[in-house]
């Protein structure tokens, strides 16, 4: 155990997240997701699993320590259902209630068509897979990164 740091971290979860950079994306997906077949292809080369937690608990624990970039349009895209790209699920107000904190000024959150989301989740730094177990529960975090102040010395 480690000060300050939420239990449900995984040593796993903290390697990726400390291994990736600025722009490197994180999937975090549902339990029906293709998970170790795509995860293959990113450069953790596994997914990291949450199991027991949901997708919007699995964002708000990767968001206490994983900053947003402020660099991209956005930095937050939620799995379009393919009912259409407005519609949504509770899952994806939750998620991105658990995400508008987080997200910077210059930056927002958006959707991609779920065929666009298993592309881009191809060429991830590492996919989390959560036991979220409601349709379209996927999404993309970009990471930011954390400027030091010069004032401060």
């Amino acid at each position: 155990m480690l000060h300050g740091i939420d239990p449900r971290v995984t040593p796993r979860l903290m390697d990726v997240l400390m291994r990736m950079g600025h722009g490197d994306e994180l999937a975090v997906v549902d339990a029906n997701f293709p998970a170790h077949a795509l995860a293959a292809r990113t450069t953790a080369t596994s997914p990291v699993e949450l199991p027991g937690l949901d997708a919007p608990q699995a964002i708000a624990l990767i968001l206490q320590l994983m900053p947003l970039d402020a660099f991209s349009e956005t930095c937050f895209l939620r799995m379009e259902m393919d009912d259409g790209p407005d519609a949504s699920g509770p899952v994806h107000e939750q998620a991105l209630a658990a995400a508008l904190p987080h997200i910077p000024q210059g930056s927002q959150a958006g959707s991609i068509a779920r065929q666009d989301f298993y592309s881009r989740a191809r060429r991830a730094f590492a996919i989390v897979r959560v036991s979220e177990e409601r349709p379209y529960g996927c999404f993309l975090l970009r990471k930011g990164v954390i400027l030091k102040d010069s004032r401060k010395a």
